[in-house]
Protein backbone atom coordinates (compact mmCIF):
# COMPACT_ATOMS: atom_id res chain seq x y z
CA UNK A 1 0.00 0.00 0.00
CA UNK A 2 1.21 3.66 -0.87
CA UNK A 3 1.22 6.06 1.73
CA UNK A 4 1.07 10.22 1.46
CA UNK A 5 3.82 10.47 4.05
CA UNK A 6 5.86 7.57 5.58
CA UNK A 7 5.06 9.15 9.19
CA UNK A 8 3.03 11.87 10.61
CA UNK A 9 4.00 13.72 14.10
CA UNK A 10 1.38 15.42 16.52
CA UNK A 11 2.27 18.12 18.48
CA UNK A 12 5.17 20.48 17.84
CA UNK A 13 6.40 20.53 21.24
CA UNK A 14 10.68 20.26 21.33
CA UNK A 15 9.82 16.18 21.65
CA UNK A 16 7.12 16.18 18.86
CA UNK A 17 10.05 18.10 16.50
CA UNK A 18 13.06 15.86 17.98
CA UNK A 19 10.82 13.08 16.80
CA UNK A 20 10.16 14.10 13.69
CA UNK A 21 13.78 15.35 12.68
CA UNK A 22 15.31 12.20 14.10
CA UNK A 23 12.43 10.69 11.31
CA UNK A 24 13.01 12.81 8.46
CA UNK A 25 17.09 12.59 9.05
CA UNK A 26 16.44 8.83 8.43
CA UNK A 27 15.29 9.63 4.71
CA UNK A 28 11.17 9.54 6.10
CA UNK A 29 9.15 11.22 4.32
CA UNK A 30 7.36 13.17 7.58
CA UNK A 31 4.43 15.32 8.49
CA UNK A 32 4.65 17.51 11.41
CA UNK A 33 1.09 18.74 12.85
CA UNK A 34 0.28 21.66 15.17
CA UNK A 35 -2.83 23.15 16.45
CA UNK A 36 -1.86 25.71 17.79
CA UNK A 37 -0.42 29.05 15.08
CA UNK A 38 3.18 28.31 15.53
CA UNK A 39 4.56 25.29 16.73
CA UNK A 40 6.71 25.25 20.07
CA UNK A 41 4.60 23.51 22.61
CA UNK A 42 5.77 25.13 25.80
CA UNK A 43 8.60 26.32 24.03
CA UNK A 44 7.27 29.84 22.59
CA UNK A 45 8.55 33.11 23.00
CA UNK A 46 5.45 35.87 22.39
CA UNK A 47 5.22 39.65 23.31
CA UNK A 48 2.60 39.16 26.23
CA UNK A 49 2.73 42.49 27.60
CA UNK A 50 4.31 45.30 25.87
CA UNK A 51 5.62 45.98 22.59
CA UNK A 52 9.28 44.92 22.34
CA UNK A 53 9.35 42.80 25.56
CA UNK A 54 9.79 38.96 24.33
CA UNK A 55 8.58 36.57 27.25
CA UNK A 56 9.05 33.08 27.36
CA UNK A 57 5.86 31.14 27.36
CA UNK A 58 6.66 28.69 29.69
CA UNK A 59 10.01 26.82 29.33
CA UNK A 60 12.93 29.60 30.29
CA UNK A 61 15.48 28.39 31.72
CA UNK A 62 17.31 25.35 29.93
CA UNK A 63 19.61 22.71 31.99
CA UNK A 64 18.18 19.54 30.55
CA UNK A 65 18.78 21.33 26.81
CA UNK A 66 22.11 22.25 28.04
CA UNK A 67 22.55 18.67 28.96
CA UNK A 68 21.05 16.79 26.53
CA UNK A 69 22.20 14.13 24.15
CA UNK A 70 19.86 14.65 21.25
CA UNK A 71 20.48 18.52 21.48
CA UNK A 72 24.49 17.97 22.01
CA UNK A 73 24.22 15.59 17.86
CA UNK A 74 21.73 18.48 16.77
CA UNK A 75 24.32 21.24 17.41
CA UNK A 76 22.47 23.82 18.67
CA UNK A 77 25.35 26.34 17.94
CA UNK A 78 25.96 25.46 14.28
CA UNK A 79 22.26 26.05 13.93
CA UNK A 80 22.27 29.86 15.20
CA UNK A 81 21.52 28.96 18.84
CA UNK A 82 23.04 30.38 21.81
CA UNK A 83 22.76 29.74 25.34
CA UNK A 84 23.41 32.20 27.45
CA UNK A 85 24.89 32.24 31.30
CA UNK A 86 24.49 34.55 34.06
CA UNK A 87 27.17 34.77 36.85
CA UNK A 88 24.66 32.99 39.70
CA UNK A 89 22.72 29.80 38.62
CA UNK A 90 20.02 30.23 41.06
CA UNK A 91 19.60 32.15 44.25
CA UNK A 92 16.93 31.15 47.11
CA UNK A 93 16.64 34.53 49.01
CA UNK A 94 15.83 34.52 52.95
CA UNK A 95 15.23 37.34 54.78
CA UNK A 96 16.98 39.95 56.62
CA UNK A 97 18.84 40.50 53.19
CA UNK A 98 20.88 36.50 53.20
CA UNK A 99 20.28 34.01 50.85
CA UNK A 100 21.49 30.62 49.23
CA UNK A 101 23.54 31.30 46.31
CA UNK A 102 24.64 28.29 43.55
CA UNK A 103 27.36 29.25 40.80
CA UNK A 104 28.82 27.23 38.28
CA UNK A 105 31.83 26.49 39.98
CA UNK A 106 30.95 23.81 43.22
CA UNK A 107 33.88 24.85 45.51
CA UNK A 108 32.07 28.84 45.05
CA UNK A 109 29.01 27.64 45.87
CA UNK A 110 30.20 25.32 49.01
CA UNK A 111 32.72 28.28 50.16
CA UNK A 112 29.32 30.73 50.69
CA UNK A 113 27.74 28.29 52.84
CA UNK A 114 30.17 28.35 56.10
CA UNK A 115 29.45 25.33 57.98
CA UNK A 116 28.05 23.32 55.46
CA UNK A 117 30.92 23.68 53.28
CA UNK A 118 32.54 19.96 53.42
CA UNK A 119 29.00 18.60 53.48
CA UNK A 120 28.10 20.12 50.41
CA UNK A 121 31.18 19.13 48.78
CA UNK A 122 30.93 15.50 50.10
CA UNK A 123 27.19 15.42 48.95
CA UNK A 124 27.79 16.28 45.36
CA UNK A 125 31.82 16.46 44.27
CA UNK A 126 31.39 12.89 42.99
CA UNK A 127 28.21 13.59 40.86
CA UNK A 128 29.86 16.58 39.73
CA UNK A 129 32.73 14.51 38.27
CA UNK A 130 30.33 12.18 36.68
CA UNK A 131 27.54 14.55 35.47
CA UNK A 132 28.00 13.89 31.78
CA UNK A 133 27.27 10.13 33.17
CA UNK A 134 24.49 10.59 35.37
CA UNK A 135 22.89 13.00 32.91
CA UNK A 136 22.96 10.81 29.81
CA UNK A 137 21.50 7.92 32.10
CA UNK A 138 18.96 10.36 33.34
CA UNK A 139 17.86 10.91 29.91
CA UNK A 140 17.55 7.94 28.38
CA UNK A 141 15.12 5.30 28.17
CA UNK A 142 16.48 3.80 31.55
CA UNK A 143 16.91 -0.23 30.15
CA UNK A 144 20.09 -0.81 29.59
CA UNK A 145 22.80 -0.47 32.63
CA UNK A 146 24.69 2.82 33.16
CA UNK A 147 28.73 3.35 31.95
CA UNK A 148 29.24 4.02 35.79
CA UNK A 149 26.98 1.82 37.55
CA UNK A 150 29.22 2.82 40.85
CA UNK A 151 27.67 6.36 40.16
CA UNK A 152 24.44 5.73 39.38
CA UNK A 153 23.87 3.99 42.20
CA UNK A 154 25.74 6.57 44.98
CA UNK A 155 23.07 8.96 42.90
CA UNK A 156 20.11 6.49 43.61
CA UNK A 157 20.73 6.12 47.23
CA UNK A 158 19.78 9.33 47.82
CA UNK A 159 17.92 10.12 44.73
CA UNK A 160 15.02 7.79 45.62
CA UNK A 161 14.45 9.68 48.83
CA UNK A 162 12.55 12.49 50.08
CA UNK A 163 13.71 16.13 49.71
CA UNK A 164 13.13 16.33 53.98
CA UNK A 165 15.65 12.88 54.28
CA UNK A 166 18.69 14.56 52.13
CA UNK A 167 18.41 18.24 53.96
CA UNK A 168 19.27 16.53 57.44
CA UNK A 169 22.57 16.82 56.12
CA UNK A 170 22.79 21.20 56.59
CA UNK A 171 22.54 23.30 59.52
CA UNK A 172 22.18 26.37 57.93
CA UNK A 173 19.32 28.13 56.34
CA UNK A 174 21.22 29.13 53.22
CA UNK A 175 22.43 25.46 52.04
CA UNK A 176 18.42 23.78 53.73
CA UNK A 177 16.77 26.42 51.48
CA UNK A 178 18.83 26.33 48.33
CA UNK A 179 18.07 22.37 48.13
CA UNK A 180 14.34 23.48 49.07
CA UNK A 181 14.12 25.70 45.70
CA UNK A 182 15.42 23.10 43.50
CA UNK A 183 13.61 19.73 44.94
CA UNK A 184 10.55 21.94 44.71
CA UNK A 185 10.72 21.86 40.77
CA UNK A 186 9.21 18.24 41.34
CA UNK A 187 5.80 19.89 42.43
CA UNK A 188 5.64 17.59 45.26
CA UNK A 189 5.49 17.96 49.20
CA UNK A 190 9.12 17.57 50.09
CA UNK A 191 8.70 15.04 52.09
CA UNK A 192 7.81 12.45 49.18
CA UNK A 193 10.16 10.81 47.07
CA UNK A 194 11.88 11.20 44.75
CA UNK A 195 11.70 15.23 45.63
CA UNK A 196 15.51 14.54 46.62
CA UNK A 197 16.15 13.06 43.10
CA UNK A 198 15.29 16.14 40.99
CA UNK A 199 16.74 18.52 43.74
CA UNK A 200 19.82 16.23 43.43
CA UNK A 201 19.60 16.18 39.36
CA UNK A 202 19.08 19.72 38.96
CA UNK A 203 21.95 20.82 41.37
CA UNK A 204 24.73 18.12 39.47
CA UNK A 205 23.44 20.53 35.98
CA UNK A 206 23.95 23.58 37.41
CA UNK A 207 27.49 22.78 38.79
CA UNK A 208 28.52 21.30 35.33
CA UNK A 209 26.25 22.80 32.03
CA UNK A 210 24.35 25.48 33.87
CA UNK A 211 20.80 26.91 33.93
CA UNK A 212 21.25 28.84 30.59
CA UNK A 213 18.43 30.96 28.83
CA UNK A 214 18.66 31.39 24.86
CA UNK A 215 19.41 34.48 23.36
CA UNK A 216 16.36 36.22 21.98
CA UNK A 217 13.92 33.86 23.51
CA UNK A 218 13.22 29.91 23.97
CA UNK A 219 11.09 30.38 20.25
CA UNK A 220 14.53 30.27 19.11
CA UNK A 221 15.49 26.92 19.81
CA UNK A 222 11.82 26.21 17.58
CA UNK A 223 13.07 28.09 14.96
CA UNK A 224 16.41 25.99 14.29
CA UNK A 225 14.20 22.48 15.02
CA UNK A 226 11.47 23.94 12.10
CA UNK A 227 14.37 25.16 9.59
CA UNK A 228 16.28 22.05 10.15
CA UNK A 229 13.26 19.60 9.34
CA UNK A 230 12.38 22.47 6.47
CA UNK A 231 15.75 21.63 4.86
CA UNK A 232 15.08 17.81 5.15
CA UNK A 233 12.07 18.29 3.16
CA UNK A 234 9.67 17.34 5.48
CA UNK A 235 6.26 19.83 6.38
CA UNK A 236 4.80 21.62 9.52
CA UNK A 237 1.30 22.57 9.28
CA UNK A 238 -0.41 24.15 12.22
CA UNK A 239 -3.48 25.35 13.05
CA UNK A 240 -5.03 21.63 12.83
CA UNK A 241 -6.35 20.20 16.29
CA UNK A 242 -6.57 16.36 15.48
CA UNK A 243 -9.04 15.12 17.44
CA UNK A 244 -9.05 11.42 15.81
CA UNK A 245 -6.25 9.16 13.44
CA UNK A 246 -8.55 9.07 11.12
CA UNK A 247 -8.53 12.99 10.36
CA UNK A 248 -4.48 12.43 9.61
CA UNK A 249 -3.37 11.56 5.65
CA UNK A 250 -1.77 8.01 5.19
CA UNK A 251 0.96 7.24 6.75
CA UNK A 252 3.33 3.65 7.99
CA UNK A 253 4.17 5.45 11.32
CA UNK A 254 1.83 8.45 13.77
CA UNK A 255 4.22 9.61 16.44
CA UNK A 256 1.73 11.33 19.24
CA UNK A 257 3.19 13.94 21.48
CA UNK A 258 0.21 14.10 23.45
CA UNK A 259 -0.83 13.74 26.50
CA UNK A 260 -2.14 10.35 28.03
CA UNK A 261 -5.86 12.02 28.13
CA UNK A 262 -5.45 12.95 24.40
CA UNK A 263 -3.98 9.65 23.59
CA UNK A 264 -6.94 7.96 24.88
CA UNK A 265 -9.36 10.47 22.58
CA UNK A 266 -7.47 10.26 19.49
CA UNK A 267 -6.31 6.71 19.12
CA UNK A 268 -9.93 5.36 20.70
CA UNK A 269 -10.81 1.60 20.27
CA UNK A 270 -7.63 1.01 18.54
CA UNK A 271 -6.17 0.44 21.89
CA UNK A 272 -6.95 -2.74 23.56
CA UNK A 273 -9.67 -1.98 26.56
CA UNK A 274 -6.87 -3.49 29.22
CA UNK A 275 -4.17 -0.81 27.49
CA UNK A 276 -7.00 1.69 27.59
CA UNK A 277 -7.93 1.00 31.67
CA UNK A 278 -4.01 1.30 32.43
CA UNK A 279 -3.78 4.33 30.74
CA UNK A 280 -6.80 5.99 31.89
CA UNK A 281 -5.37 5.53 35.51
CA UNK A 282 -2.46 7.72 34.61
CA UNK A 283 -2.11 11.02 37.04
CA UNK A 284 -1.42 14.53 36.46
CA UNK A 285 -0.20 16.66 39.21
CA UNK A 286 -0.59 20.15 39.78
CA UNK A 287 -0.80 23.28 38.10
CA UNK A 288 1.02 26.85 37.63
CA UNK A 289 -0.19 30.04 37.73
CA UNK A 290 2.37 32.09 35.66
CA UNK A 291 2.85 35.86 35.33
CA UNK A 292 5.09 37.57 32.98
CA UNK A 293 6.45 41.33 33.89
CA UNK A 294 7.56 43.98 31.34
CA UNK A 295 9.57 46.15 33.95
CA UNK A 296 10.64 49.46 33.80
CA UNK A 297 14.15 47.88 35.30
CA UNK A 298 15.69 45.11 36.87
CA UNK A 299 14.56 44.14 40.03
CA UNK A 300 15.95 45.31 43.08
CA UNK A 301 16.76 41.98 45.28
CA UNK A 302 17.84 43.50 48.80
CA UNK A 303 20.48 40.73 48.40
CA UNK A 304 23.07 42.24 45.41
CA UNK A 305 23.78 38.47 44.51
CA UNK A 306 20.63 38.06 43.86
CA UNK A 307 20.63 40.86 41.32
CA UNK A 308 23.03 38.57 38.92
CA UNK A 309 21.45 35.21 39.01
CA UNK A 310 19.29 33.85 36.56
CA UNK A 311 17.17 31.87 38.24
CA UNK A 312 15.14 32.48 41.75
CA UNK A 313 13.49 30.30 44.19
CA UNK A 314 10.76 32.26 46.69
CA UNK A 315 9.46 31.27 49.18
CA UNK A 316 12.18 31.54 52.62
CA UNK A 317 13.37 28.49 54.44
CA UNK A 318 13.08 25.16 53.83
CA UNK A 319 10.27 24.98 56.15
CA UNK A 320 8.36 27.45 54.41
CA UNK A 321 8.97 25.87 50.82
CA UNK A 322 7.45 22.44 52.38
CA UNK A 323 4.69 23.75 53.91
CA UNK A 324 3.73 26.14 51.07
CA UNK A 325 3.70 22.54 48.61
CA UNK A 326 1.98 20.67 51.04
CA UNK A 327 -0.83 23.33 50.80
CA UNK A 328 -0.89 23.22 47.21
CA UNK A 329 -1.05 19.02 47.37
CA UNK A 330 -3.76 19.15 49.56
CA UNK A 331 -5.72 21.52 47.11
CA UNK A 332 -5.47 24.86 48.38
CA UNK A 333 -3.50 28.21 47.06
CA UNK A 334 -0.61 29.12 49.67
CA UNK A 335 -0.81 32.61 50.95
CA UNK A 336 3.13 32.80 50.67
CA UNK A 337 3.49 30.13 47.80
CA UNK A 338 6.65 29.70 46.87
CA UNK A 339 7.45 31.42 43.42
CA UNK A 340 9.82 30.22 40.72
CA UNK A 341 11.01 33.06 38.81
CA UNK A 342 13.70 34.04 36.10
CA UNK A 343 15.25 37.15 35.17
CA UNK A 344 16.50 36.20 31.54
CA UNK A 345 17.59 40.06 30.92
CA UNK A 346 20.94 39.21 32.98
CA UNK A 347 22.22 36.98 30.77
CA UNK A 348 20.36 38.00 27.71
CA UNK A 349 19.64 42.18 27.68
CA UNK A 350 17.75 41.53 24.09
CA UNK A 351 14.69 40.10 25.80
CA UNK A 352 13.73 43.91 27.14
CA UNK A 353 14.01 47.43 25.36
CA UNK A 354 17.33 49.24 27.24
CA UNK A 355 17.23 49.85 30.60
CA UNK A 356 14.43 47.69 30.97
CA UNK A 357 13.38 44.19 31.65
CA UNK A 358 11.00 41.29 31.31
CA UNK A 359 10.51 39.02 34.65
CA UNK A 360 9.11 35.65 34.54
CA UNK A 361 7.19 33.87 37.75
CA UNK A 362 4.79 31.24 38.46
CA UNK A 363 3.31 29.17 41.48
CA UNK A 364 2.23 26.03 41.75
CA UNK A 365 -1.70 25.60 42.23
CA UNK A 366 -4.24 22.90 42.59
CA UNK A 367 -4.94 21.24 39.44
CA UNK A 368 -7.83 23.17 37.40
CA UNK A 369 -7.29 26.29 39.54
CA UNK A 370 -9.23 29.30 37.73
CA UNK A 371 -7.43 31.41 40.64
CA UNK A 372 -5.28 34.60 39.49
CA UNK A 373 -2.92 33.98 42.54
CA UNK A 374 -0.42 37.00 40.69
CA UNK A 375 -0.91 39.48 43.75
CA UNK A 376 0.58 36.92 46.30
CA UNK A 377 3.34 36.14 43.61
CA UNK A 378 4.10 39.69 43.70
CA UNK A 379 3.80 39.96 47.71
CA UNK A 380 6.18 37.19 47.92
CA UNK A 381 8.54 38.95 45.52
CA UNK A 382 8.33 42.04 47.20
CA UNK A 383 8.99 40.91 50.57
CA UNK A 384 12.86 39.85 48.96
CA UNK A 385 13.05 42.29 46.57
CA UNK A 386 10.72 45.97 47.77
CA UNK A 387 10.04 48.34 45.77
CA UNK A 388 9.35 45.94 42.80
CA UNK A 389 5.73 46.43 42.21
CA UNK A 390 6.96 50.31 41.65
CA UNK A 391 9.01 48.84 38.87
CA UNK A 392 5.67 47.31 36.90
CA UNK A 393 5.03 48.42 33.53
CA UNK A 394 2.75 45.75 32.46
CA UNK A 395 1.69 42.03 33.08
CA UNK A 396 -0.42 38.99 31.76
CA UNK A 397 -1.69 35.96 33.88
CA UNK A 398 -2.18 32.74 32.99
CA UNK A 399 -4.49 30.20 35.81
CA UNK A 400 -3.47 26.56 35.64
CA UNK A 401 -6.95 26.30 33.67
CA UNK A 402 -6.17 28.99 30.89
CA UNK A 403 -2.56 26.87 30.84
CA UNK A 404 -4.43 24.05 29.65
CA UNK A 405 -6.47 25.52 27.24
CA UNK A 406 -3.43 26.87 25.94
CA UNK A 407 -1.49 23.81 25.53
CA UNK A 408 -3.64 20.53 25.87
CA UNK A 409 -0.55 18.65 26.95
CA UNK A 410 -0.52 20.91 30.42
CA UNK A 411 -3.84 18.74 31.87
CA UNK A 412 -5.29 20.48 34.47
CA UNK A 413 -2.15 23.32 34.58
CA UNK A 414 0.39 20.35 34.87
CA UNK A 415 3.22 21.75 32.92
CA UNK A 416 5.27 18.18 33.86
CA UNK A 417 2.33 16.07 32.03
CA UNK A 418 2.07 13.98 34.96
CA UNK A 419 2.80 13.63 38.43
CA UNK A 420 6.12 13.36 39.16
CA UNK A 421 6.13 10.77 42.00
CA UNK A 422 8.54 7.58 42.49
CA UNK A 423 5.81 5.30 40.26
CA UNK A 424 6.01 7.83 37.35
CA UNK A 425 9.09 8.88 37.71
CA UNK A 426 10.38 4.96 36.93
CA UNK A 427 7.40 4.17 34.63
CA UNK A 428 6.25 6.50 32.43
CA UNK A 429 3.04 5.99 31.67
CA UNK A 430 2.97 2.23 31.57
CA UNK A 431 4.91 -0.47 32.78
CA UNK A 432 6.27 -1.62 29.72
CA UNK A 433 9.86 -2.10 28.24
CA UNK A 434 9.50 0.25 25.27
CA UNK A 435 7.24 3.20 27.05
CA UNK A 436 7.08 4.75 23.40
CA UNK A 437 5.16 2.02 21.56
CA UNK A 438 1.54 1.40 21.66
CA UNK A 439 -0.26 -1.63 21.13
CA UNK A 440 -2.62 -0.28 18.11
CA UNK A 441 -0.31 -0.67 14.77
CA UNK A 442 2.03 1.87 13.97
CA UNK A 443 1.49 4.78 16.98
CA UNK A 444 3.80 5.57 19.31
CA UNK A 445 3.74 8.28 22.21
CA UNK A 446 6.28 10.66 22.21
CA UNK A 447 5.73 13.18 24.66
CA UNK A 448 6.75 14.16 28.02
CA UNK A 449 4.44 11.29 29.85
CA UNK A 450 7.07 9.18 28.65
CA UNK A 451 10.59 8.17 29.92
CA UNK A 452 12.43 10.20 30.67
CA UNK A 453 9.78 12.83 31.49
CA UNK A 454 9.24 16.04 31.30
CA UNK A 455 12.03 18.95 30.37
CA UNK A 456 12.72 20.56 27.07
CA UNK A 457 15.46 17.77 26.06
CA UNK A 458 13.88 16.16 23.14
CA UNK A 459 14.88 12.64 24.47
CA UNK A 460 10.99 11.30 24.73
CA UNK A 461 10.54 12.43 21.35
CA UNK A 462 14.35 10.63 19.57
CA UNK A 463 13.41 7.45 21.59
CA UNK A 464 10.11 7.32 20.72
CA UNK A 465 11.08 7.76 16.79
CA UNK A 466 14.11 5.05 17.40
CA UNK A 467 11.38 2.90 18.22
CA UNK A 468 9.11 3.26 15.26
CA UNK A 469 13.06 3.14 13.17
CA UNK A 470 12.53 -0.27 14.55
CA UNK A 471 9.28 -1.62 14.97
CA UNK A 472 7.55 0.37 11.77
CA UNK A 473 10.75 0.29 9.11
CA UNK A 474 13.07 -1.83 10.46
CA UNK A 475 16.09 0.26 10.81
CA UNK A 476 18.14 -1.06 13.40
CA UNK A 477 21.37 1.28 13.07
CA UNK A 478 22.68 2.80 15.66
CA UNK A 479 22.29 6.95 13.99
CA UNK A 480 23.28 10.73 14.95
CA UNK A 481 22.21 13.44 13.63
CA UNK A 482 25.10 14.71 11.46
CA UNK A 483 26.07 18.40 10.19
CA UNK A 484 23.41 18.48 7.33
CA UNK A 485 20.41 17.10 9.56
CA UNK A 486 21.14 13.72 8.06
CA UNK A 487 21.71 10.75 10.78
CA UNK A 488 25.04 8.56 10.01
CA UNK A 489 25.86 5.47 11.94
CA UNK A 490 27.81 5.81 14.96
CA UNK A 491 28.32 3.79 18.05
CA UNK A 492 26.02 2.34 20.43
CA UNK A 493 24.31 4.46 23.26
CA UNK A 494 22.36 3.72 26.47
CA UNK A 495 18.84 4.61 25.22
Amino acid sequence: MSHEFDAVVVGSGPNGLAAALTLAAAGLKVLVVEGAATPGGGCRTEELTLPGFQHDVCAVAHPLAAGSSFFRQFDLARRGVKLLHSEVVYAQPLDGGRAGIAYRSLERTAAGLGPDRAVYRRMLGALVGHAAQIGDWMLSAQRRPPGRPDVLAAYALAALRPATSEVRRFQTAEARSLFAGVAAHAMRPLETAPTAGVGLLLTVLAHSVGWPVVEGGSGRLIDAMVNSLHSTGARVQTGWWVKSLDELPSSRAVLLDVSPRQLLAIVGDRLPSSYRRALSRYRYGSGICKVDFALAGPVPWTNEQCRSAGTLHLGGSFEEVAASERQVAAGKHPDSPYVLAVQPGVADPSRAPEGKATFWAYSHVPPGSDVDVSDRIERQIERFAPGFRDLILAKAVRTAAEQESYDPNCVGGDIACGVQDLRQSLARPLIRWDPYRTPAQGVYLCSSATTPGPGVHGRCGELAARSALRHTFAIHDRLDLGLNGRLAPTGTTAD
